[in-house]
């Protein structure tokens, strides 16, 4: 052999040890464990739940036509809306009732597993068709959560820890057995990841940019401000008191406890790239540490679902190890749940047969390809948002990415504390308070304005005050003629007339802007 031929023969060699290495090494950076997916699973039916729980306070108010915006309303300034959403079918709160309820039995069926890929995609179906319903109430944990589930839709999230899993293995037992060439229910990609550590490919890849995308974006947002990088920016939040949660008031006024906060949250959003691009313990401690400040915004700011989302979002990104101790921890539990009489352990009646069995073979295979365009088109329509690609036509004359991206409390916080005066007038004279329900000032200045009774009323409320469209207005002031009615009950003196006005307190020099939004006439006393 010559010193050429042993060369070549060297760099073959090379390239060949390089490659599984290479290999493993994506694959646990773009993997995802499978007990990662099933606790993904259950957080995803639990969220589920806690936001129809939410959304329920005010069921009538946001969804029906007796509330804030009527079919008719959403029709006109959502048509695309109007006309997909299942909730928009009827005006009728018993029927959006019976919705919810519908939602809330797929989001249990989604947590523990029972055939989990039609349960996402049915949860996917009501929570477009809820949010279409009522546009003004959303905010960016509404789109991420919508997101995360189509994202789940295409992995295998009932492969452990789920009802679909005992299912499966109670057939193999009985296929074992009486030798039968059936299979279960479950699809290839299940199978896969039972006798995988992780599960890998464009579906796995998808779900875990979601959240390194909306972190790097938001990052990219806030260093183009003054108060992020000035270290002013979670001081400047917590002097809105808008935005207060419930443990917001609390939150000690220290410079210096502030700015290491902001800092601190900074520094979070430049790491979080290392979620994917690092593994094993540095991958579980950034995850860890993000999601628990995720929970404590959960406590000190009134901004809906979107931190328990983004928690949410992070729980595919532990790695094994992070899962192995949950398994011995819950161990003695779970053993004695399967000695319980009664628990599920035996398989249901084969199905999946003949035709159905293609179909399954074919949407199987065309996960991957669909997966990876929907992942470069996250990549993509995210560089527009931020300005760093510009739109194609097509894409521009639909809709402007720069108004969709991740830009929450960026570039800079607000700096006025965005308060409502919603008053309602008795025949008697009386004033009342129509979100609130309670007495007021007959002559109630500025100062007595107040937050709002919900994340999804100031949604709704503070839009409206940015765009006060008389056809959204109308509707807004009849429903809160109706809510104080209700607060004045049967003994009260009717309602003639209710005033909301939009209250802005600049939080540097105290300066207050009153913008009344509108003045309707409810009775004739």
């Amino acid at each position: 052999m010559t010193t050429a031929d042993s060369a070549g023969a060297g760099r073959s060699t090379s390239r060949e040890r390089l490659a599984p290495r290479l290999r493993a090494a994506i694959r646990r950076r773009l993997g995802i464990d499978p007990r990662a997916l099933a606790a993904f699973r259950i957080a995803l039916g639990v969220v589920l739940l806690v936001d129809l729980a939410l959304r329920a306070r005010n069921l009538t108010a946001f969804y029906t036509d007796a509330g804030v915006l009527p079919r008719a309303t959403l029709a006109e300034a959502r048509p695309l809306g109007a006309r997909l959403s299942l909730h928009a079918l009827s005006g009728d709160p018993r029927v959006v009732s019976l919705l919810f309820a519908l939602a809330a039995v797929v989001a249990v069926a989604l947590a523990v597993g029972y055939r989990t890929r039609v349960a996402t995609a049915v949860s996917l179906l009501l929570l477009a068709s809820l949010q279409a319903r009522n546009p003004f109430v959303l905010n960016a944990g509404d789109t991420l959560l919508l997101q995360l589930l189509g994202a789940g839709l295409l992995c295998p999230l009932g492969a452990r820890w789920s009802l679909d899993a005992v299912r499966r293995s109670g057939a193999e037992i009985a296929d074992s057995t009486t030798d039968s060439p059936e299979s279960t229910a479950a699809t290839p990609a299940d199978r896969v990841a039972v006798a995988a550590d992780r599960v890998a490919g464009p579906a796995s890849a998808l779900l875990l940019s979601l959240a390194v995308v909306v972190y790097v974006s938001n990052a990219v947002a806030k260093f183009r401000g003054t108060t992020w990088p000035a270290g002013e920016a979670v001081g400047l939040v917590f002097r809105l008191t808008y935005l207060h949660g419930p443990l917001g008031g609390l939150v000690p006024e220290w410079p210096v406890l502030l700015s290491a906060a902001t800092y601190g949250w900074l520094a979070l959003l430049v790491a979080s790239p290392l979620l994917i691009a690092a593994a094993g313990r540095i991958r579980a401690a950034l995850a860890g540490t993000l999601l628990a400040a995720h929970l404590s915004m959960a406590l000190t700011l009134q901004i809906g679902v979107f931190s328990v989302v983004s928690a949410t979002a992070l729980v595919p990104f532990f790695p094994p190890f992070v899962w192995d101790r949950v398994e011995r921890a819950v161990a003695p539990a779970a053993e004695r749940l399967r000695r319980l009489p009664g628990a599920p352990g035996a398989a249901g009646p084969p199905i999946g047969d003949g035709p159905i069995r293609v179909l399954r073979g074919w949407a199987a295979a065309a996960v991957p390809a669909l997966a990876a365009v929907l992942l470069v088109a996250l990549v993509a329509w995210n560089g527009m948002a931020l300005g760093l690609v510009e739109a194609p036509g097509p894409v521009a004359s639909v809709s402007d990415p720069t108004e969709r991206g991740w830009d929450m409390f960026a570039p800079d916080p607000p700096s006025t504390d965005a308060l409502v005066l919603a008053t309602a007038t008795t025949a008697d004279g009386d004033r009342i308070d129509a979100l609130y329900g309670d007495r007021v000032a007959r002559d109630r200045p500025p100062s007595d304005a107040r937050a709002y009774p919900t994340a999804r009323w100031r949604k709704f409320l503070t839009r409206l005050a940015d765009d006060p469209d008389p056809n959204r207005v109308g509707p807004a002031l009849a429903h809160l003629c109706d809510r104080a009615a209700e607060f004045a009950g049967e003994d009260g003196a009717p309602i003639r007339s209710v005033t909301v006005s939009a209250v802005d307190v600049d939080v540097e020099t105290g300066e207050t802007r009153v913008d009344e939004l509108g003045t309707r006439s409810c009775s004739t006393p």
